[in-house]
């Protein structure tokens, strides 16, 4: 893991001034336990960098309506560096290639697949996010600091095509897609036997986006050009672009086995916006597909725990990375979630860092969104959350106490990384005796949000505080 900027300097020596033990107070009382027993005098904190988990984080590289326009892939290019020492290991982009709303698109208006920047069509060359050049150099930066780099990609409906009489529904559609009608690389042409319903499929699967403009993902014609030939878009991101995964947009459209089909010809990390908060459906897609998924199913739970209901027993119910931590990608907000009038839908600004404390210290793959990470009031908190993911966050994890106003979690730790405690509260700081596991050692919270410490005893017991901030994270100190 490459060395974090962020080692709070001036915390930590205010932090040692009033952590150092005297012979007075190097024995505590542990109510209800009796004496605690000592721990070595002056220890002091961990390096964290000693403790590379090798796990990282995804940081989504956008939000909705990015500006400046046909300047974010330069924009995104002078923050890689910055990305990758504070522990990111990919980069999630937005769809790339050209969409019907041209200069102003962000991409989920698929037109054509194979103009990333580079063919004059909806009134301009470049993307909204720039042209094919800057998103090649964006690609190198990235890869030049070892982060991979993930396509989103938008398989089902498709937008600015051409109009042209359709026999199957009786009326004039938008299906003409060619080099005059808004496919102007002149790859991957389609009309309207290509979209439901058509010949060979009568039904329509009924999505909510773009009805009459549905891919017909049954015919060999559509798989050759999506997945399956050489000359494909997935061969042709992958193999000339430079793309390291996906992410599948809207995977309610269209049926899993086409992610499957994707991902047995490609390869490549992968997560699917499965928009569902069940976290059975969740993992049955995964079952299905062999791709991951957003981890809605904890997000929702953490939407509920921190504003809903407030309620912290809701972070003990049934979420995807419990049963598959290496395909649930959880995250916190993300463009649509953001923008979002229904409150329910999104967590507020004000409970936001709990959450990522949540994320970023349980099973799973934690996704960075870029707006949080670029406002200044979350930044360090942020940074150091993700040094403590990529550290400390690691074995099997025990909820040690829950409640309405308190959740207590333990990662135990793998070989010599002695994992950690989570400490979440709501309405104040809070204290909690609880077992550390960590047998007459000394105790401190390495997110900095309290100078407590405190001493276990030989039976790993200790009284441990939460932070006036909702959360802390302990482990052991040296």
């Amino acid at each position: 893991m490459k060395k974090s900027k962020f080692l709070y300097p001036f915390l930590f020596s205010i932090f040692m001034l009033g952590a150092c033990s005297t012979d007075d107070d190097n024995v505590e009382t542990d109510p209800g336990n009796g004496t605690v027993d000592p721990s070595p005098v002056g220890a002091q904190p961990m390096n964290l960098e000693d403790y590379d988990n090798g796990t990282g984080v995804m940081m989504q590289a956008f939000y909705w309506d990015v500006e400046p326009r046909h300047a974010w892939w330069d924009l995104i290019s002078e923050k890689v560096d910055d990305w990758a020492e504070a522990g990111v290991n990919r980069i999630w982009l937005p769809p790339a290639s050209k969409g019907q709303s041209g200069g102003y698109s962000m991409g989920y208006d698929p037109s054509d697949y194979f103009d990333l920047g580079e063919y004059d069509q909806h009134g301009t060359v470049e993307t909204r996010f720039g042209s094919r050049a800057e998103l090649d150099a964006l690609i190198a930066a990235a890869h030049s600091n070892g982060l991979e780099v993930i396509a989103d990609i938008v398989l089902n409906h498709n937008s600015g095509g051409g109009l042209e009489y359709n026999p199957y529904r009786e009326y004039d559609t938008y299906t003409l897609f060619n080099e005059e009608h808004g496919n102007a690389s002149g790859l991957f042409n389609r009309d309207y036997e290509n979209f439901y319903p058509n010949s060979t499929s009568p039904y329509d699967p009924g999505s909510l986006f773009y009805e009459e403009t549905n891919l017909d993902h049954n015919q060999e014609y559509v798989q050759n050009w999506l997945w399956d030939a050489d000359y494909s878009v997935a061969n042709y991101y992958k193999n000339e672009v430079g793309f390291d995964g996906w992410r599948f947009d809207y995977v309610l459209g269209f049926e899993p086995w086409v992610v499957k089909a994707w991902l047995d010809e490609v390869g490549g990390f992968a997560v699917a916006e499965l928009w569902d908060g069940n976290a059975s459906t969740l993992i049955n897609y995964i079952e299905e597909t062999g791709s991951g998924v957003f981890d809605f199913a904890t997000f929702y739970k953490l939407e509920e725990a921190f504003d809903r209901n407030e309620d912290l027993t809701y972070l003990t119910k049934k979420m995807v990375w419990q049963t598959y931590p290496d395909k649930a990608v959880t995250f916190t907000a993300n463009h649509d979630t953001e923008k979002d009038s229904n409150e329910n839908n999104f967590i507020a600004m004000e409970n936001k860092i709990q959450a990522y404390a949540f994320i970023l210290t349980h099973p799973g793959y934690p996704t960075i969104f870029y707006s949080d990470y670029e406002n200044e009031n979350f930044k360090k908190e942020i940074q150091q959350l993700i040094l403590i993911n990529n550290t400390l966050a690691t074995g099997d994890y025990e909820v040690l106490y829950a409640d309405k106003d308190e959740y207590v979690m333990k990662r135990k730790g793998e070989g010599d990384n002695p994992g950690l405690i989570l400490y979440l509260s709501r309405n104040g700081t809070k204290t909690r005796t609880v077992d550390t596991d960590w047998n007459s050692a000394q105790l401190m919270d390495y997110t900095y949000n309290t100078d407590y410490t405190v001493n276990t005893n030989s039976d790993g017991i200790a009284t441990l505080e939460s932070s006036a901030k909702g959360y802390a994270v302990y482990s052991i100190m040296q």
